[in-house]
Protein backbone atom coordinates (compact mmCIF):
# COMPACT_ATOMS: atom_id res chain seq x y z
CA UNK A 1 0.00 0.00 0.00
CA UNK A 2 1.35 3.33 -0.76
CA UNK A 3 0.49 4.69 2.16
CA UNK A 4 2.78 2.59 4.30
CA UNK A 5 5.79 4.12 2.76
CA UNK A 6 4.56 7.54 4.69
CA UNK A 7 3.92 5.82 7.74
CA UNK A 8 6.71 6.33 10.89
CA UNK A 9 4.72 6.21 14.26
CA UNK A 10 6.71 6.12 17.40
CA UNK A 11 8.46 2.71 17.28
CA UNK A 12 8.98 1.88 14.03
CA UNK A 13 11.33 -0.18 12.86
CA UNK A 14 15.19 1.17 12.31
CA UNK A 15 17.48 -0.38 10.05
CA UNK A 16 20.80 -1.85 10.70
CA UNK A 17 23.99 -0.19 10.37
CA UNK A 18 24.88 3.35 9.95
CA UNK A 19 22.93 6.33 10.83
CA UNK A 20 23.49 9.90 10.78
CA UNK A 21 24.71 11.88 13.97
CA UNK A 22 21.26 13.88 13.38
CA UNK A 23 19.28 10.99 13.41
CA UNK A 24 21.29 9.58 16.54
CA UNK A 25 20.47 13.05 18.66
CA UNK A 26 17.30 13.03 17.46
CA UNK A 27 15.15 14.13 20.50
CA UNK A 28 12.93 11.70 22.41
CA UNK A 29 10.79 14.05 24.48
CA UNK A 30 10.30 17.31 24.11
CA UNK A 31 11.91 18.21 27.10
CA UNK A 32 14.90 17.33 25.04
CA UNK A 33 14.55 19.61 22.10
CA UNK A 34 17.02 22.39 22.24
CA UNK A 35 15.94 26.04 21.64
CA UNK A 36 12.19 27.08 20.66
CA UNK A 37 11.05 27.91 24.03
CA UNK A 38 8.62 30.11 22.54
CA UNK A 39 6.79 27.48 21.66
CA UNK A 40 7.99 24.57 24.38
CA UNK A 41 8.39 26.87 27.46
CA UNK A 42 6.22 26.79 30.47
CA UNK A 43 3.70 29.20 29.36
CA UNK A 44 4.31 28.44 25.82
CA UNK A 45 1.45 27.30 23.44
CA UNK A 46 1.89 23.58 22.90
CA UNK A 47 2.68 23.24 26.83
CA UNK A 48 -0.73 24.53 27.52
CA UNK A 49 -2.28 22.98 24.90
CA UNK A 50 -0.73 19.37 26.00
CA UNK A 51 -1.68 20.04 29.39
CA UNK A 52 -4.78 20.41 28.73
CA UNK A 53 -5.03 17.59 25.99
CA UNK A 54 -6.65 19.92 23.54
CA UNK A 55 -3.53 19.35 20.68
CA UNK A 56 -5.07 21.78 17.71
CA UNK A 57 -3.99 21.87 14.14
CA UNK A 58 -0.71 23.43 13.84
CA UNK A 59 1.69 25.70 10.80
CA UNK A 60 5.24 25.83 11.86
CA UNK A 61 6.96 28.33 10.07
CA UNK A 62 10.73 28.64 10.58
CA UNK A 63 13.41 28.06 8.54
CA UNK A 64 15.52 24.63 8.23
CA UNK A 65 16.91 22.69 10.67
CA UNK A 66 15.06 23.89 13.52
CA UNK A 67 13.21 21.15 14.67
CA UNK A 68 9.69 21.27 12.62
CA UNK A 69 9.61 17.55 12.47
CA UNK A 70 10.86 16.64 15.06
CA UNK A 71 8.58 18.57 17.34
CA UNK A 72 6.04 17.36 15.03
CA UNK A 73 7.03 13.71 15.27
CA UNK A 74 7.66 13.64 19.51
CA UNK A 75 3.77 15.70 19.47
CA UNK A 76 2.05 12.61 17.60
CA UNK A 77 4.20 10.36 20.37
CA UNK A 78 2.69 12.52 23.08
CA UNK A 79 -0.87 12.47 22.60
CA UNK A 80 -0.62 8.64 21.37
CA UNK A 81 -1.59 9.56 17.60
CA UNK A 82 -0.12 7.67 14.65
CA UNK A 83 2.72 9.35 12.96
CA UNK A 84 2.14 9.70 9.22
CA UNK A 85 4.57 12.12 7.23
CA UNK A 86 4.65 13.33 4.13
CA UNK A 87 6.21 15.45 1.81
CA UNK A 88 3.64 18.51 -0.63
CA UNK A 89 7.07 17.86 -3.55
CA UNK A 90 6.66 14.31 -3.84
CA UNK A 91 3.31 13.96 -2.73
CA UNK A 92 0.17 14.07 -5.34
CA UNK A 93 -3.74 13.62 -5.22
CA UNK A 94 -3.91 9.56 -5.24
CA UNK A 95 -1.43 9.88 -2.33
CA UNK A 96 -3.18 12.16 -0.44
CA UNK A 97 -6.30 10.41 -1.10
CA UNK A 98 -4.81 7.12 0.17
CA UNK A 99 -3.26 8.78 3.35
CA UNK A 100 -6.56 10.17 4.00
CA UNK A 101 -8.49 6.39 4.19
CA UNK A 102 -5.95 5.10 6.01
CA UNK A 103 -6.47 7.99 8.86
CA UNK A 104 -10.45 6.96 8.31
CA UNK A 105 -10.02 3.17 9.27
CA UNK A 106 -7.27 4.21 12.15
CA UNK A 107 -10.06 6.32 13.39
CA UNK A 108 -12.61 3.68 13.52
CA UNK A 109 -10.48 0.99 15.45
CA UNK A 110 -10.14 4.24 17.70
CA UNK A 111 -6.36 5.89 16.80
CA UNK A 112 -6.18 9.40 15.59
CA UNK A 113 -3.92 10.58 12.84
CA UNK A 114 -1.28 13.39 13.21
CA UNK A 115 -0.43 14.15 9.52
CA UNK A 116 2.69 15.95 9.32
CA UNK A 117 3.22 17.98 5.67
CA UNK A 118 6.74 18.77 5.36
CA UNK A 119 6.89 21.99 2.85
CA UNK A 120 2.93 22.64 3.18
CA UNK A 121 3.07 25.89 1.07
CA UNK A 122 3.91 23.49 -1.73
CA UNK A 123 0.47 22.18 -2.25
CA UNK A 124 -2.11 24.41 -4.42
CA UNK A 125 -5.02 26.28 -3.90
CA UNK A 126 -7.23 22.62 -5.10
CA UNK A 127 -4.77 20.35 -2.99
CA UNK A 128 -4.96 22.75 0.34
CA UNK A 129 -8.86 22.56 0.24
CA UNK A 130 -8.93 18.76 -0.18
CA UNK A 131 -7.43 18.54 4.03
CA UNK A 132 -10.32 20.44 5.36
CA UNK A 133 -13.15 17.86 5.18
CA UNK A 134 -10.85 15.60 6.97
CA UNK A 135 -9.34 18.38 9.36
CA UNK A 136 -13.05 19.33 10.57
CA UNK A 137 -14.57 15.81 11.00
CA UNK A 138 -11.32 14.85 13.11
CA UNK A 139 -9.68 12.14 10.83
CA UNK A 140 -6.40 14.13 10.85
CA UNK A 141 -4.67 16.00 13.00
CA UNK A 142 -2.94 18.41 10.35
CA UNK A 143 0.72 19.79 11.06
CA UNK A 144 2.28 21.81 8.51
CA UNK A 145 5.97 22.90 8.36
CA UNK A 146 6.64 26.00 5.74
CA UNK A 147 10.05 27.93 5.28
CA UNK A 148 7.67 31.00 3.75
CA UNK A 149 5.23 33.27 5.17
CA UNK A 150 1.81 31.78 5.56
CA UNK A 151 -0.07 34.82 4.84
CA UNK A 152 0.95 34.61 1.65
CA UNK A 153 1.49 30.49 0.87
CA UNK A 154 -1.56 28.93 2.30
CA UNK A 155 -5.23 29.31 2.27
CA UNK A 156 -7.46 31.48 4.31
CA UNK A 157 -9.29 28.42 5.02
CA UNK A 158 -6.80 26.35 6.03
CA UNK A 159 -4.65 29.35 8.42
CA UNK A 160 -8.52 29.79 9.90
CA UNK A 161 -8.41 25.96 11.52
CA UNK A 162 -4.96 25.81 12.20
CA UNK A 163 -2.80 28.08 14.47
CA UNK A 164 0.66 29.18 12.95
CA UNK A 165 3.99 28.90 15.64
CA UNK A 166 6.76 30.44 14.10
CA UNK A 167 10.18 28.50 15.06
CA UNK A 168 13.23 30.32 15.29
CA UNK A 169 16.68 29.86 14.02
CA UNK A 170 18.95 28.80 16.95
CA UNK A 171 21.59 30.89 18.31
CA UNK A 172 24.59 30.43 19.64
CA UNK A 173 23.84 29.35 23.03
CA UNK A 174 21.44 26.43 21.41
CA UNK A 175 23.95 25.28 18.92
CA UNK A 176 26.79 25.02 21.57
CA UNK A 177 24.34 22.51 23.70
CA UNK A 178 23.82 20.66 20.19
CA UNK A 179 27.72 20.19 19.55
CA UNK A 180 28.20 19.15 23.40
CA UNK A 181 25.21 16.57 23.25
CA UNK A 182 26.99 15.39 19.65
CA UNK A 183 30.60 15.13 21.39
CA UNK A 184 28.56 12.89 24.15
CA UNK A 185 27.11 11.12 21.53
CA UNK A 186 30.94 10.56 19.96
CA UNK A 187 32.53 10.21 23.24
CA UNK A 188 35.01 12.74 22.21
CA UNK A 189 36.07 16.52 21.96
CA UNK A 190 36.08 17.68 18.65
CA UNK A 191 39.25 19.11 17.79
CA UNK A 192 39.22 22.71 17.41
CA UNK A 193 40.45 25.29 19.20
CA UNK A 194 37.98 28.45 21.01
CA UNK A 195 37.94 30.44 17.98
CA UNK A 196 37.71 27.65 15.04
CA UNK A 197 34.62 26.18 17.56
CA UNK A 198 32.79 29.47 17.67
CA UNK A 199 33.74 29.34 13.58
CA UNK A 200 31.98 26.12 13.53
CA UNK A 201 28.66 27.30 14.88
CA UNK A 202 28.76 29.96 13.20
CA UNK A 203 28.71 28.63 9.59
CA UNK A 204 26.21 26.64 10.74
CA UNK A 205 24.17 30.02 10.21
CA UNK A 206 21.34 28.83 13.08
CA UNK A 207 20.49 25.82 11.21
CA UNK A 208 20.70 22.55 14.14
CA UNK A 209 21.14 19.80 11.18
CA UNK A 210 23.59 21.73 9.32
CA UNK A 211 25.98 22.04 12.59
CA UNK A 212 25.46 18.48 13.07
CA UNK A 213 26.78 17.38 9.43
CA UNK A 214 29.25 19.80 10.00
CA UNK A 215 30.60 18.27 13.44
CA UNK A 216 30.03 14.89 11.43
CA UNK A 217 32.94 15.74 9.09
CA UNK A 218 35.25 17.27 11.25
CA UNK A 219 34.70 14.24 14.17
CA UNK A 220 35.76 12.13 10.99
CA UNK A 221 39.55 13.70 10.44
CA UNK A 222 42.12 11.80 11.37
CA UNK A 223 43.92 14.13 13.51
CA UNK A 224 45.60 14.18 17.08
CA UNK A 225 46.30 18.20 16.42
CA UNK A 226 44.09 20.97 17.58
CA UNK A 227 42.86 23.35 14.92
CA UNK A 228 42.49 26.73 14.42
CA UNK A 229 39.92 28.62 12.05
CA UNK A 230 42.43 29.16 9.14
CA UNK A 231 42.73 25.38 9.06
CA UNK A 232 39.34 24.38 9.69
CA UNK A 233 38.02 26.45 6.70
CA UNK A 234 40.65 24.98 4.47
CA UNK A 235 38.86 21.57 5.45
CA UNK A 236 35.49 22.05 5.71
CA UNK A 237 33.14 25.25 3.50
CA UNK A 238 31.10 27.40 4.58
CA UNK A 239 27.07 26.65 4.52
CA UNK A 240 25.71 29.12 1.91
CA UNK A 241 23.03 31.74 3.97
CA UNK A 242 19.71 31.10 3.54
CA UNK A 243 18.33 33.10 0.81
CA UNK A 244 15.29 32.79 -1.55
CA UNK A 245 15.71 35.60 -4.20
CA UNK A 246 11.38 35.06 -4.74
CA UNK A 247 10.56 34.15 -1.02
CA UNK A 248 10.13 35.43 2.42
CA UNK A 249 13.95 36.13 2.76
CA UNK A 250 14.37 38.34 -0.34
CA UNK A 251 10.97 40.60 1.39
CA UNK A 252 12.81 40.49 4.82
CA UNK A 253 16.06 41.73 3.98
CA UNK A 254 14.98 44.38 1.39
CA UNK A 255 12.87 45.38 4.16
CA UNK A 256 15.78 45.68 6.49
CA UNK A 257 18.13 47.36 4.29
CA UNK A 258 14.93 50.31 3.03
CA UNK A 259 14.53 51.01 6.19
CA UNK A 260 18.35 51.33 7.27
CA UNK A 261 18.57 53.98 4.66
CA UNK A 262 15.59 55.79 6.12
CA UNK A 263 16.92 55.47 9.52
CA UNK A 264 20.20 56.88 7.92
CA UNK A 265 22.56 53.66 9.18
CA UNK A 266 25.11 53.56 6.82
CA UNK A 267 26.50 50.25 8.18
CA UNK A 268 23.06 49.16 8.64
CA UNK A 269 22.67 49.28 4.94
CA UNK A 270 25.85 48.54 3.22
CA UNK A 271 25.44 45.51 5.69
CA UNK A 272 21.89 44.05 4.18
CA UNK A 273 23.21 45.17 0.71
CA UNK A 274 25.54 42.78 1.04
CA UNK A 275 23.77 39.76 2.73
CA UNK A 276 21.52 40.43 -0.42
CA UNK A 277 24.55 40.30 -2.82
CA UNK A 278 25.71 37.45 -0.85
CA UNK A 279 22.52 35.71 -1.60
CA UNK A 280 22.89 35.59 -5.01
CA UNK A 281 20.24 39.12 -6.04
CA UNK A 282 20.70 40.52 -9.07
CA UNK A 283 22.42 43.99 -8.48
CA UNK A 284 20.00 45.30 -11.19
CA UNK A 285 16.97 44.59 -8.94
CA UNK A 286 19.24 46.42 -6.03
CA UNK A 287 20.02 49.33 -8.27
CA UNK A 288 15.96 50.14 -9.07
CA UNK A 289 15.05 49.96 -5.15
CA UNK A 290 17.79 52.07 -4.30
CA UNK A 291 16.92 54.54 -6.87
CA UNK A 292 13.25 53.95 -5.55
CA UNK A 293 14.79 54.93 -2.11
CA UNK A 294 15.97 58.11 -2.77
CA UNK A 295 12.31 58.96 -4.43
CA UNK A 296 10.37 58.38 -1.92
CA UNK A 297 12.81 58.86 1.25
CA UNK A 298 15.03 61.67 0.60
CA UNK A 299 12.91 63.29 -2.31
CA UNK A 300 13.54 67.10 -2.15
CA UNK A 301 15.37 67.35 0.52
CA UNK A 302 18.38 66.66 -1.43
CA UNK A 303 17.69 66.43 -5.85
CA UNK A 304 21.37 65.19 -6.20
CA UNK A 305 20.11 61.96 -4.53
CA UNK A 306 18.22 60.62 -7.12
CA UNK A 307 20.65 61.56 -9.70
CA UNK A 308 23.29 59.64 -8.05
CA UNK A 309 21.40 56.65 -8.01
CA UNK A 310 20.77 56.60 -11.49
CA UNK A 311 24.53 57.17 -12.21
CA UNK A 312 25.56 54.28 -9.73
CA UNK A 313 22.81 51.80 -12.09
CA UNK A 314 24.66 52.95 -15.39
CA UNK A 315 28.07 52.60 -14.09
CA UNK A 316 27.01 48.85 -12.76
CA UNK A 317 25.34 48.52 -16.39
CA UNK A 318 28.88 49.76 -17.77
CA UNK A 319 31.42 48.23 -15.58
CA UNK A 320 29.30 44.84 -14.42
CA UNK A 321 30.09 42.20 -11.06
CA UNK A 322 31.84 43.18 -8.75
CA UNK A 323 33.48 46.42 -9.51
CA UNK A 324 30.13 48.20 -10.63
CA UNK A 325 28.84 46.64 -7.55
CA UNK A 326 31.20 49.46 -5.62
CA UNK A 327 29.10 52.11 -7.54
CA UNK A 328 25.62 50.51 -6.09
CA UNK A 329 27.06 50.41 -2.11
CA UNK A 330 28.31 54.03 -2.67
CA UNK A 331 24.83 54.96 -3.53
CA UNK A 332 23.47 53.10 -0.66
CA UNK A 333 25.65 54.72 1.66
CA UNK A 334 25.06 58.29 0.03
CA UNK A 335 21.08 57.87 0.56
CA UNK A 336 22.04 57.16 4.42
CA UNK A 337 23.43 59.87 5.14
CA UNK A 338 21.49 62.44 2.73
CA UNK A 339 18.54 64.64 4.39
CA UNK A 340 15.34 62.75 4.53
CA UNK A 341 11.54 63.75 3.34
CA UNK A 342 8.92 62.39 1.97
CA UNK A 343 7.41 65.98 2.01
CA UNK A 344 6.69 65.92 -1.72
CA UNK A 345 5.41 61.89 -1.72
CA UNK A 346 2.73 62.80 0.82
CA UNK A 347 2.15 65.68 -1.39
CA UNK A 348 1.75 63.59 -4.37
CA UNK A 349 -0.56 60.99 -2.50
CA UNK A 350 -2.50 64.10 -1.39
CA UNK A 351 -2.93 65.13 -4.78
CA UNK A 352 -4.37 62.06 -6.24
CA UNK A 353 -6.33 61.58 -3.31
CA UNK A 354 -7.80 65.10 -4.10
CA UNK A 355 -8.27 64.64 -7.64
CA UNK A 356 -10.52 61.57 -6.74
CA UNK A 357 -12.52 63.40 -4.84
CA UNK A 358 -13.26 66.31 -7.03
CA UNK A 359 -13.67 64.22 -9.98
CA UNK A 360 -14.32 66.64 -13.32
CA UNK A 361 -14.13 69.95 -11.66
CA UNK A 362 -13.14 71.91 -14.85
CA UNK A 363 -10.03 74.68 -14.62
CA UNK A 364 -11.23 78.08 -14.00
CA UNK A 365 -11.51 79.89 -17.35
CA UNK A 366 -8.80 82.79 -16.47
CA UNK A 367 -6.04 80.00 -16.98
CA UNK A 368 -7.75 78.26 -19.78
CA UNK A 369 -6.13 79.40 -23.34
CA UNK A 370 -8.48 80.86 -26.21
CA UNK A 371 -7.37 80.26 -29.50
CA UNK A 372 -11.26 81.42 -31.14
CA UNK A 373 -12.78 83.47 -30.88
CA UNK A 374 -15.75 82.03 -29.62
CA UNK A 375 -14.03 80.34 -26.42
CA UNK A 376 -13.03 84.26 -26.00
CA UNK A 377 -16.94 84.85 -25.76
CA UNK A 378 -17.45 82.05 -23.02
CA UNK A 379 -15.10 83.88 -21.00
CA UNK A 380 -11.67 81.41 -21.81
CA UNK A 381 -8.78 83.47 -20.76
CA UNK A 382 -10.38 86.61 -19.42
CA UNK A 383 -8.64 88.25 -16.39
CA UNK A 384 -5.34 86.11 -16.68
CA UNK A 385 -2.25 87.72 -15.12
CA UNK A 386 0.81 87.16 -16.80
CA UNK A 387 2.85 86.34 -13.55
CA UNK A 388 6.19 88.30 -15.19
CA UNK A 389 4.89 91.29 -15.61
CA UNK A 390 4.01 91.75 -11.91
CA UNK A 391 6.69 93.70 -10.11
CA UNK A 392 7.29 90.08 -7.93
CA UNK A 393 7.09 88.22 -10.36
CA UNK A 394 3.93 86.75 -8.89
CA UNK A 395 0.41 87.27 -9.70
CA UNK A 396 -1.30 85.58 -6.75
CA UNK A 397 -4.54 83.90 -8.63
CA UNK A 398 -5.77 80.88 -7.83
CA UNK A 399 -4.98 77.93 -9.98
CA UNK A 400 -7.75 75.28 -8.80
CA UNK A 401 -11.37 74.89 -9.52
CA UNK A 402 -14.06 77.73 -9.14
CA UNK A 403 -15.65 76.96 -5.74
CA UNK A 404 -13.03 74.34 -4.74
CA UNK A 405 -11.20 75.11 -1.52
CA UNK A 406 -7.46 75.46 -1.66
CA UNK A 407 -5.77 72.42 -0.04
CA UNK A 408 -2.32 72.94 1.50
CA UNK A 409 -0.37 69.43 -0.03
CA UNK A 410 3.39 70.46 -0.17
CA UNK A 411 5.05 70.80 3.09
CA UNK A 412 8.74 70.92 3.04
CA UNK A 413 10.81 69.81 6.36
CA UNK A 414 13.56 71.86 7.47
CA UNK A 415 15.79 69.47 6.45
CA UNK A 416 18.73 69.48 3.70
CA UNK A 417 17.69 71.49 0.59
CA UNK A 418 13.97 71.34 1.48
CA UNK A 419 14.65 74.16 3.90
CA UNK A 420 15.42 76.77 1.31
CA UNK A 421 12.38 75.50 -0.90
CA UNK A 422 10.12 75.69 2.60
CA UNK A 423 11.51 79.84 2.62
CA UNK A 424 9.97 79.84 -1.04
CA UNK A 425 6.99 78.52 -0.39
CA UNK A 426 6.25 80.88 2.87
CA UNK A 427 7.37 83.58 0.98
CA UNK A 428 4.55 83.10 -1.92
CA UNK A 429 2.17 82.48 0.96
CA UNK A 430 2.50 85.87 2.07
CA UNK A 431 2.36 87.41 -1.18
CA UNK A 432 -0.69 85.34 -1.94
CA UNK A 433 -2.55 86.41 1.18
CA UNK A 434 -1.51 89.83 0.47
CA UNK A 435 -2.73 89.99 -3.13
CA UNK A 436 -6.19 88.22 -1.51
CA UNK A 437 -6.08 91.16 0.83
Amino acid sequence: MVGDLFDSGPGADVPAGYRPLADRLRPRTLAEVIGQRQVLGPEAPLTAMLASGALSSLIFWGPPGVGKTTIARLLAHETDLHFVQISAIFTGVPDLRKVFEAAKIRRQNGQGTLLFVDEIHRFNKAQQDGFLPHMEDGTILLVGATTENPSFELNAAVLSRAQVLVLERLGSEDLERLAQRAEAELDRDLPLDADARAALLQMADGDGRALLNLIEQVAAWKTDATLDTSALTKRLMKRAAQYDKGGDSHYNLISALHKSVRGSDPDAALYWFARMLEGGEDPRYLARRITRMAVEDIGLADPQAQAFCLQSWQTYERLGSPEGELALAQAVAYLALAPKSNAAYVAYKGARRTAKETGSEPPPKHILNAPTSMMKDQGYGAGYAYDHDAEDGFSGQNYFPDGMERPQLYQPVERGFERDLKKRLDYFTRLRDKRET
